[in-house]
């Protein structure tokens, strides 16, 4: 098959493991920067091409699509599902996991287990918002925040009020959510694949810290998931209508807590911490699906 790696680097640990699983497989595999493609349009024959080079007979693409480039890389990803070709996530599914709220919203529709979230348009009422998520401690988030920055945990009342008074000032939107104190600053990533659990790591943050993301010097080890944790990972992405997913929950008193469901999850955390070929897999799905 003639796979296209949508990536603006192809030296990132994910992206080289992906071309090298193609290869093995004996795919044509190309990685290619969706900020270079230039999409034509006309009646009934969408075009793609690249750096001047139409690009035809492609069977399907992986995209690996940075936060900072959503709306040009899904335009990109939407053009490709216009010419039939395969896509391991989807303009539509790439584009509502990128909206937290959104997500969140379609994620408590699903019935499944969330931390108590809050959103406002700048309400003043900051005393209502706090008591809604329990009182302090809670967690404030900017909505467009990723790998654990724009996230607070204020600690006392006084401290969530100056934190949100300001934000509000500055016009930034936050959710406010309660915090899982019985979590103690670790977290689960569940890696979904074509409705399947493929592995699994629990992530701790370094101490004193309480975001576990690994870009802030949090630790991965493997983990194996409860059944309602695996059922809950598979319904999430089922929900959010990803191919390939990851999804961060929290374990707390009352069961698992979805945190959020990532559309480009990294692959060097998991295959580092439970020793699987995650790469494979995902061209295994693209042979499956084809």
């Amino acid at each position: 098959m003639n796979i296209k790696i949508l990536s603006r680097n192809a030296s990132l640990y994910s992206t080289d493991v992906l071309v090298q699983a193609a290869i093995k497989r004996k795919h044509n595999v190309q990685v290619i920067d969706p900020l270079n493609c230039d999409l034509v349009m006309e009646k009934k024959k969408p075009e793609i091409y690249y750096r001047g080079k139409k690009l035809d007979h492609v069977d399907a693409i992986i995209p690996r699509i940075g936060s900072s480039i959503t709306y040009y890389g899904t335009a990109v990803v939407r053009q490709f599902e216009m010419m039939n070709v395969f896509t391991t996530v989807e303009s539509q599914a790439l584009i509502r996991s990128r909206d937290k709220l959104r997500s969140l919203q379609i994620l408590s529709k699903a019935g499944l287990g969330l931390p108590k979230t809050v959103f406002t348009n700048y309400s003043r009422d900051i005393d209502g918002v706090i008591a809604h998520v329990g009182g302090a401690p809670l967690i404030i988030k900017l909505l467009e925040g990723t790998q654990g920055l724009g996230v607070v945990l204020a600690e006392t009342k006084n401290a969530a009020e100056s934190v949100i008074e300001a934000f509000n000032g500055l016009q930034a939107r936050v959710i406010v959510q309660e915090y899982i104190k019985e979590a103690k600053g670790a977290d689960i990533r569940a890696f979904v694949v074509d409705g399947q659990v493929v592995g699994a790591m629990k992530r701790q943050g370094k101490e004193g810290e309480f975001r576990s993301n690994l870009h802030r010097g949090g630790t991965a080890s493997v983990i194996e998931l409860t059944d309602e944790e695996e059922v809950m990972a598979i319904k999430a992405a089922k929900a959010m209508k990803l191919g390939v997913a990851g999804v961060d929950m929290l374990q707390s008193e009352r069961g698992p807590l979805i945190l959020e469901v990532n559309s480009s999850p990294g692959l060097e955390g998991i295959e580092r911490a439970t020793g699987k070929d995650i790469a494979k897999t995902i061209i295994r799905y693209i042979e499956r699906s084809v």
